[in-house]
């Protein structure tokens, strides 16, 4: 079954209606049965239902048509940029960009790049702090692998501390374009971009930046 490209624009994300959609009719009740018996009581509720459905806010991007750049996969502050020695899946060296996701960034993740789904893999693992060093090999996550006119690269969903659950419902062979919406991490975590060829790329972001999903161009080919 293939991946249902989203039609529409909601302000909530449609992959994080499982979530929301109790918080939303469960707060409803309560305001309305607390209005009244204790307004201000039903107006606490109505700000913790908020901040709640916050968390699945999906707000509208603007992507960038440029060629030969790959965008962030994630909102949030950029961690990690390593040169990996040897990647297996690429035979040979790679270049991985982590990004930390806060409980009030986005959370929707978002395709680098224009591409094809390889294989999607979830991989149990522990629930490390997505801030720890380690926390991107040892943590539960989920592995795209997607084949892009500019190779073969990798997206990783990586669990953290808080956030316990991967919404990536893609399949082999699915299309994505750049910057399209393909899951979202529930209360924030980490996520990794990985390439191939190091050298064939130029990192336009740098640790400590923040990045927005879809939008921001971290990687431009050389």
């Amino acid at each position: 079954m293939k991946i249902k490209k989203q039609k529409f624009w909601l302000p909530l994300s449609i992959f994080g209606w499982p979530f929301w959609l109790p918080i939303l009719l469960t707060g409803l009740i309560l305001i309305l049965t607390l209005s009244i018996l204790c307004v201000p009581l039903a107006w606490l509720i109505g700000i913790v239902t908020l901040l709640c459905l916050a968390f699945f806010r999906d707000p509208i991007r603007k992507i960038p048509n440029e060629p030969g750049v790959l965008v962030a996969p994630a909102d949030g502050k950029v961690t990690e940029i390593t040169r990996l020695e040897r990647l297996e899946e690429f035979g040979g060296p790679a270049l991985k960009i982590g990004i930390f996701l806060s409980v009030l960034d986005v959370h929707i993740n978002r395709s680098p790049s224009d591409g094809v789904v390889e294989s999607a893999e979830f991989s149990p693992g522990e629930f490390l702090d997505a801030r720890h060093p380690e926390s991107g090999m040892r943590n539960q996550a989920t592995k795209i692998v997607l084949k892009s006119g500019s190779g073969k690269l990798i997206v990783r969903q990586v669990v953290g501390a808080i956030a316990r659950r991967i919404i990536c419902p893609l399949e082999p062979g699915d299309r994505l374009e750049r910057g399209e919406r393909f899951g979202m991490i529930a209360f924030g975590s980490r996520t990794e971009l990985i390439v191939p060829e190091p050298e064939a790329w130029r990192v336009v972001v740098q640790t400590g930046q923040m990045v927005k999903a879809g939008s921001s161009i971290v990687l431009r080919r050389i």
